[in-house]
């Protein structure tokens, strides 16, 4: 928004706002809430593995996002049910090393 190219942009840009970020129980909330969206309805992740996703994103729901989509991915891979803490250390990993 500060390079020139984008002035007429930022000029009509009315309100801004800038999100704080989401708490332990707010990530863990998004996350089963999304889950509930795609029809799954039991726990998906365990309690440690949303623990590390909170952790590592710092609670932006991007991050968190990106972490779990790379955490089932891990969690498929290694033929299991339940996202555990080690997929989401791959998943954190994995993300990390982009």
């Amino acid at each position: 928004m500060k390079l020139a190219v984008l002035a007429a942009l930022d000029q009509r840009i009315g309100l801004r706002y800038a999100m704080p970020p989401m708490t332990a129980a707010e990530t863990s909330g998004y996350i089963t809430h999304h889950l509930a969206l795609s029809g799954r309805s039991d726990p998906l992740f365990s309690d440690d593995a949303a623990a590390l996703i909170q952790q590592t994103s710092r609670g932006y729901p991007r991050a968190v996002n990106n972490l779990c989509l790379q955490a089932l991915v891990a969690t498929y891979a290694a033929g299991q049910a339940i996202v555990d803490e080690a997929a989401a250390r791959a998943a954190v990993s994995e993300t990390l090393d982009e």
